[in-house]
């Protein structure tokens, strides 16, 4: 503060509309970069960064700027070129932190630093706060909380948002080279549904009426796909009042798509050429992982869930195994399973603990019992099971589709079943939408959808938590 006084004091100003520069860091770079030793050019420019590292010693200051991308460059201010009281400013008023424009000739330092040797330099907007060391680092709370010191401090968390917006747009020119449309649907809705999951409540003034935030984006991409929108898709933020861990956040990002006339094989193949192509623009298919090497290369199998389970744990089981003997599993393994749950759930349960977490390459986990998804139709050739499957990629799940349920006698008779279970206390139960219902009424053509989690996509591309994929995760307030 005492520096900002004295720059209004000397009629400099700390925080300017703008200064004259002239090339990026990178240009310079680039168009420098095969300078000799001593070499000078002749060349000025106007050069701006974030000063990360400053060393002044007499009659000569050494500083390194830094740029939004992370681009370095050495400036050289010497008593000769800016003169006495430009270098005693310097001296004085410049902070690690601290935006600067520097005026100059582009060299070689002896060392064969390429630099920028100042014949005057300026404020481009004074820093208040000092900037953490940077090769001590910064604790993972800090770095979360404080994401744009984190983004100035460290190249990784800066390339992890250029990967994650590789992804989304690796995604999106998939989708549409295969004819789909993107849309925007209600993030603030009357009734939900689409999941099963808890949502936030919040209350619209002007017409005195309690909403919630949407769980899922589902049922209004497919009202479009009634309208006539054969293959349509969003990418947008998903808002779910649950849990807090290293693989869930209250607040993320899907991409849900679907397309008339198909069924869970083709949305397989989908799935498969979206992922294959974001990781071809991340830059590899091969991923090194704490459990293992995941070839994306490889087989993608499928597996069907009570086969999958009855392996797991050596006993046979099919959808009219006993609930008896279930809990007998569950117990065996230390599976958790709560006593209103029936077989389905059960089931259901014991997979994702027992087998989920053991497949490590792509796997499609499918013929889930109906209970899994209320929105997935009957399996066309064994009855008690549903055309849903789930995306296994190191032990998580990353998305999921089915060959979508457009009956709407049946579809009225699961949403009214999802309607008890939430009048009986399930937070989780989708409520009844009747819009919803109608538009099926008016004839969904056959289609298949997806759900792609895009945050657990950048997970397994990079192998960090969910809290360093999104960019400004939601955290408990700060205490004091």
């Amino acid at each position: 503060m005492e520096k900002r006084a004295k720059l209004l004091e000397r009629g400099m100003e700390p925080y300017p509309v703008g200064v004259e520069r002239t090339h990026t860091l990178a240009e310079i770079r680039e168009k420098y970069g095969h300078l000799e030793a001593d070499e000078t050019t002749g060349d000025i420019v106007g050069v701006t960064g974030r000063v990360v590292f400053v060393r002044n010693t007499g009659k000569l200051c050494f500083a390194t700027l830094q740029e939004g991308n992370g681009t370095r460059l050495q400036a050289m201010l010497s008593l000769a070129n800016v003169g006495e009281d430009a270098l005693a400013d310097w001296k004085a008023l410049v902070d690690l932190g601290d935006h600067v424009f520097i005026h100059g000739e582009v060299i070689s330092s002896k060392r064969g630093e390429l630099s920028v040797m100042a014949d005057s330099w300026s404020m481009a907007s004074k820093a208040l706060r000092p900037l953490p060391v940077l090769h001590a680092g910064l604790n993972e709370e800090t770095r979360v909380r404080q994401r744009y010191v984190d983004l100035i401090t460290r190249g990784e968390a800066r390339q992890m948002v250029y990967t994650r917006a590789a992804v989304v747009r690796s995604i999106r020119e998939t989708l549409h080279g295969h004819g789909y449309v993107e849309v925007e649907t209600p993030i603030l809705q009357l009734v939900h549904g689409g999941a099963a999951a808890r949502p936030f409540h919040t209350h619209l003034n002007a017409f005195d009426q309690d909403m919630t935030l949407r769980i899922a984006t589902e049922l209004y991409l497919k009202r479009a796909v009634v309208g006539g929108i054969d293959r349509v898709f969003e990418i947008g933020r998903i808002f779910r009042n649950e849990g807090v861990d290293s693989t869930h956040s209250p607040e993320f990002t899907t991409l849900e798509s679907y397309e008339a006339y198909a069924d869970q094989f083709v949305m397989a193949e989908r799935m498969q050429e979206m992922i294959l192509n974001a990781a071809d623009a991340v830059g590899t298919r091969v991923i090194e992982t704490d459990k293992g090497t995941i070839d994306l290369n490889g087989e993608w199998r499928w597996l069907g869930v009570y086969p999958g389970l009855s392996e797991a744990v050596g006993v046979e089981i099919t959808p009219e195994t006993s609930g008896h003997v279930l809990r007998d599993i569950a117990a065996k393994h230390g599976v958790k399973v709560e006593p209103q749950w029936d077989t389905q759930k059960i089931v259901i349960e014991l997979f994702g603990e027992i087998v989920e977490p053991t497949l490590l390459q792509p796997t499609f986990v499918y013929d889930y019992p109906p209970a899994a998804q209320p929105l997935a139709r009957h399996h066309r050739d064994r009855p008690g099971l549903i055309e849903a499957w789930d995306l296994i990629i190191g032990g998580m799940e990353r998305g999921t589709a089915f060959s979508e349920l457009i009956d709407p006698v049946i579809q009225r008779e699961r949403l009214v079943e999802q309607s008890r279970k939430a009048a009986s206390g399930d937070h989780e139960a989708m409520q009844l939408d009747e819009d919803f219902l109608r538009a099926l009424e008016y004839g969904a053509p056959p289609m298949g959808g997806i759900g792609l989690g895009i945050d657990r996509l950048v997970m397994l591309f990079t192998q960090a938590g969910i809290r360093e994929t999104i960019l400004f995760p939601l955290l408990k307030p700060e205490l004091g």
